[in-house]
Order: C-alpha cells, then sequence, then structure tokens
C-alpha cells in the first residue's frame, strides 16, 4: 500500500524578507498614529478655540438651543419632504432634457443646422444666467402676465427653473461623453445601415453615459443643494420653515436643524458618488490589462 507523500517543507523567509516586512509594519503603525494624533489636534484645537471665544455662549443660545431645536423640528421636517419632493421631479426633468439637448447638438449635417443651433442657444441662454435670476424671473415674472392655461405656482416655476439651469449643464456632460466615444463606432454604426438617430441610440448613447455617470451623480448632489433657492418664491420647503420660525423667535437653531437634514441627504449621496467612481475606475484599469 502506497503512503501518501509527506506535505512539502514550506520554503524559510529570508532574514532581509522579514526585515523588509517588519519595517513596513513600524512604518504603517507610525503613519497612522501621526494621522489619529493630527485629527485629533486639529479638530480638538478648533472645537477650544470656539468655545473659549467670549461669545460663544450666546452664539450657543442663537443657534444650538435645545428647546428650539425640538419646537422646530416638526415644521422644518414637513418642509424637508417637500424638498425631497422637487428634488425628485427637477433630477427626473434634467436627465431627460438634457440628454434631448446634447443629442440634438450630436447631429451631423447640414440639414440638422436649425436643430444644433436651438441647442446652442439653450445652452448657452441657460448657462449665462445666474440660477437665482431665473428662479425670480420665472417664478415672479410668468404668474404676473396671467396667461389663461399658465400655471401660477410658485413650486411649479421653482421646479422648471432649476431644470432649465440644470439642464443646461448637463446636458454639456452628455456632449462630451459622446464625444469621447471613438468616431470610429459612429461610423461602423452607418456601415450597419442605421440613420443617424438610431446610432446614436444603439451604440454612441450607451457607451457616452457609462462614460459620464459619475459626472452626473455630481450634479445630482448640487441640484439636491440648490432645490432651497426655491424658498425665494414662498414655497414652504425646509429652509422657509426655518426662515419662519426665526422670524417669529429671534432664534436661528432652525437653520441648524435644517442644515442638519440636508447633511443627512448629502453626505451619503456624496459617498455614492465616490463609492461609484472608484469601482469605475477599478473596472476601467481591469479591461486594459
Amino acid at each position: 500500500m502506497m503512503q501518501d507523500d509527506p506535505m512539502p517543507a514550506m520554503a524559510p523567509v529570508p532574514p532581509a524578507a522579514r526585515q523588509r516586512s517588519g519595517r513596513l509594519a513600524q512604518e504603517g503603525a507610525k503613519a497612522s498614529a501621526i494621522a489619529v494624533l493630527s485629527t485629533v489636534l486639529f479638530f480638538g484645537g478648533g472645537a477650544w478655540l470656539v468655545a473659549s471665544s467670549p461669545n460663544w455662549p450666546k452664539v450657543r443660545a442663537q443657534f444650538f438651543s435645545a428647546s428650539d431645536f425640538r419646537a422646530s423640528f416638526p415644521d422644518v421636517l414637513d418642509g424637508f419632504w417637500l424638498s425631497i419632493q422637487l428634488f425628485a421631479y427637477c433630477t427626473v426633468l434634467t436627465a431627460v432634457l438634457a440628454l434631448v439637448v446634447a443629442v440634438m447638438r450630436s447631429f451631423r449635417g447640414p440639414a440638422f443646422f436649425p436643430i444644433r443651433l436651438l441647442a446652442i442657444v439653450f445652452t448657452d441662454v441657460f448657462r449665462g444666467i445666474p440660477l437665482i435670476l431665473l428662479v425670480l424671473l420665472l417664478g415672479f415674472g410668468l404668474p404676473a402676465l396671467r396667461i389663461e392655461g399658465l400655471p401660477n405656482s410658485a413650486k411649479f416655476w421653482g421646479v422648471i427653473a432649476l431644470t432649465l439651469s440644470y439642464s443646461a449643464y448637463t446636458a454639456e456632460i452628455y456632449r462630451s461623453g459622446i464625444d469621447a466615444v471613438p468616431e470610429s463606432q459612429r461610423s461602423s454604426a452607418r456601415a450597419l445601415g442605421l440613420t443617424q438617430w438610431q446610432a446614436l441610440r444603439f451604440a454612441i448613447l450607451p457607451q457616452a453615459v457609462r462614460n459620464v455617470v459619475p459626472a452626473l451623480m455630481n450634479t445630482v448632489v448640487s441640484l439636491q443643494k440648490d432645490v432651497a433657492l426655491i424658498s425665494i418664491l414662498g414655497v414652504r420647503e425646509a429652509v422657509k420653515e426655518a426662515q419662519i420660525y426665526t422670524a417669529s423667535t429671534f432664534n436661528y437653531t432652525s437653520y441648524m436643524v435644517a442644515t442638519l437634514m440636508f447633511l443627512a441627504l448629502s453626505v451619503p449621496l456624496t459617498r455614492l458618488v465616490d463609492w461609484y467612481t472608484a469601482r469605475d475606475r477599478r473596472q476601467r484599469s481591469q479591461a486594459q490589462l
């Protein structure tokens, strides 16, 4: 009966390799300790500087009052849910309108020049107008015309203003992704007998959108914060509710409540963007190997 071969002995680790591994571990531990110490000193020093200032008790009572926090929280929360709804509408409308504008600018040939010109004018105009001015012009100007059938809702015009402004920027992001697709992809699609629209739909746009997803997600984060600008039209979203509470109590804690709510939404979105960007970078690196 044959006996099983004994397990091969593992080769001993050379002393130089052990020394190098130990040195790397020591350097890593030292770097971690320095990072922790510098973080504690930085934030601890900042907290001490604020707390030791002469007016800190007054500022704490005006901005960090526990009783005012509890009193303002329900109304600000209700306004924040409205902010989320407006943000959802703007996100969907912006994604669709921006893609349409980008596609209009991507058509080739002299026959499509009027379409390209319209897209260029749209992009230049709405990128050139400051967002707060656009909100004011549409929110107060158009309802004042009292045109029959034209909505007078401040929410409606606030969403339209944000959609138009962000669509102009997002269309350029889409267009950069379209231009980054090799021209051979378009030529191959046309050689197969596809029309310009079919080439864009089946060959260009899927690759273009994938290329610009990280940039699009950053735009979504910015849009989530700029929804607060609709409050200047009188819409009682989170910022407006905080402003109403402050006007009645002369205490600014309600603004801190609104700030924390926006942070609770924007920070996870930002981390999601970072995670997706890092994952996309790893996948592209592996595909190139």
